[in-house]
């Protein structure tokens, strides 16, 4: 089945003004608005940056109404993906849902136009799935990449704990208190870890600024999404709440998932053979066997074969 040149035409006009719409908005000048930024407060070394974000952020808040969810329950969860991924600002979840909806609009156009420019004569069955393939993963892209970062947060979180659990004991054994000895090992685990210090920062800084320990220590494990810092946090909540010794309890805490540690790297060199077993079987072993067997096949095709073939 042929498509007309109207339906081609049409396709691409779309495709282009909803290209120079986005773009539009994303770089349009705003002269007088920065100027007027720029009197009320200085410019900052993160100015390009939040401005960049400010116009993405502005780009994308339209189209979050057509792929947000009315339950709040779905908002809450995807809301508490992006904090565990890093992404805190107020417009992240009007960014994320406008992503989706961009992408889902925009990627069937572009590769429908693609293929309607390929191919003189295309079947409207073909183009049906590669539109409903592409705005699915479109719309399912950015759901990806915030689950790879919160993955990526997470563990990079559980392999920093134990040392920062060493050095929080040291700091309350030295004498600190529990909120002193959070904000020191904030400031020496950055280079270790600064996904860790940024979390352990926002504690010091909540406790700072009025909030109960208990809740600002459950706000850490809620950010984190780490299971051990959970434990860690319920451990700390329980030790501060019976007054037993805390210097104590996060000494046997961090035995506990250094022994963990070490049986999950025990579990993942258990689990090397069975990987290897398949590469070893569809890659090596057959260009082994074509090494070994090459030659003595080469020889049999040479002189075997003719000797049979004459007598």
């Amino acid at each position: 089945m042929t498509t007309s040149p109207y339906v081609l035409l049409v396709v691409i006009f779309i495709a282009v003004l909803l290209a120079t719409m986005g773009l539009f908005m994303l770089f349009a000048p705003r002269a007088a608005e920065q100027r007027l930024r720029r009197m009320v407060q200085p410019e900052s070394p993160h100015a390009s940056a939040d401005a960049w974000q400010s116009r993405v952020a502005e780009a994308a808040t339209p189209f979050a109404k057509f792929a947000q969810p009315v339950e709040e329950e779905k908002q809450s969860a995807s809301r508490l993906l992006l904090v565990q991924a890093g992404f805190r600002s107020g417009s992240a979840i009007a960014v994320f849902y406008g992503l989706r909806a961009m992408l889902a609009l925009a990627l069937p156009l572009f590769l429908l136009t693609v293929a309607i420019g390929a191919e003189a004569r295309t079947d409207l069955a073909g183009l049906g799935s590669i539109a409903l393939s592409s705005a699915s993963t479109g719309y399912y892209l950015p759901v990806w990449v915030v689950r790879f970062f919160a993955r990526s947060r997470r563990r990079e979180i559980f392999e920093a704990l134990p040392p920062a659990l060493d050095l929080m004991l040291v700091c309350i054994e030295a004498g600190m208190g529990m909120d002193a000895a959070i904000a020191r090992v904030a400031q020496e685990i950055h280079v270790q870890s600064p996904t860790l210090a940024e979390e352990l920062e926002l504690v010091a800084l909540e406790i700072r600024a009025g909030a109960p320990r208990d809740a600002a220590l459950r706000h850490l494990a809620t950010r984190s999404g780490v299971e051990d810092m959970d434990s860690l946090v319920a451990m700390l909540v329980q030790a501060d709440k019976f007054g037993t010794s805390i210097a104590e309890s996060l000494r046997v805490h961090s035995d506990m998932m250094r022994t963990k540690r070490q049986q999950l790297a025990e579990e993942q060199a258990a689990k090397i053979p069975l990987k290897l077993l398949f590469p070893l079987i569809f890659f090596i072993f057959p260009s082994l066997l074509l090494v070994l067997l090459g030659p003595a096949m080469i020889q049999v095709y040479r002189i075997l074969l003719p000797a049979m073939a004459g007598q």
